[in-house]
């Protein structure tokens, strides 16, 4: 129900939700279904794990894009990506020494997904829209993984992060889609 209502206060449908994709960027099930049979530490360690290759592929596509793109705005949201996330990772890092160090196994499980965000990014030629439309899965994926960690975290340092992916990216989602519909697309 919760879920429901964030993708509502977002104007996302389920179904419109759905729509957003692109090669690499269909794992909200998969990831949100690893996530949601773990509790307590393990939970935290296998989200924060996930999380940072999650982060990294954001920032990588924005690094792949950043040269190439034309408009200000874009050329704006690719910086910021980079430099917000970036933060971030060191952060997630940091918790993850008190909560037992990285689960590999979610990063592995992560990091191919990322790959084939990046690949499908680079094939496109136009790289503003590019960008724009590859970050709508994207960051609707780190809403889904967020969402769930606000239900099943207890560490305050999680929450946090949990609370402000949602709120962050939930904004520069609305951002994205009125830049696309300026733009007739």
């Amino acid at each position: 129900m919760k879920r429901i209502a964030l993708l509502l206060t977002l104007g996302l449908t389920p179904l419109a939700h759905a729509q957003m994709t692109m090669p690499g960027m269909n794992h909200s099930t998969t990831m949100n279904s690893s996530l949601d049979t773990l509790k307590g530490k393990a939970f935290d360690r296998a989200f924060l794990s996930m999380m940072i290759v999650h982060h990294q592929g954001a920032v990588d596509m924005s690094k792949t894009v950043l040269n190439n793109v034309k408009d200000s705005q874009v050329k704006k949201w690719t910086a910021d990506i980079i430099g917000v996330q970036q933060k971030e990772i060191g952060q997630m890092n940091t918790w993850l020494k008190t909560l037992g160090g990285v689960d590999k196994s979610m990063q592995t499980a992560m990091t191919g997904e990322m790959k084939g965000m990046i690949t499908a990014l680079k094939a496109r030629k136009d790289s503003d829209r590019g960008l724009v439309e590859g970050m709508l899965p994207h960051h609707a994926s780190a809403i889904d993984m967020a969402s769930l960690a606000l239900q099943k975290s207890s560490d305050a340092r999680v929450l946090g992060l949990a609370r402000d992916i949602v709120r962050t990216q939930a904004n520069e989602m609305y951002a994205y889609r009125q830049w696309l519909i300026k733009r007739g697309l």
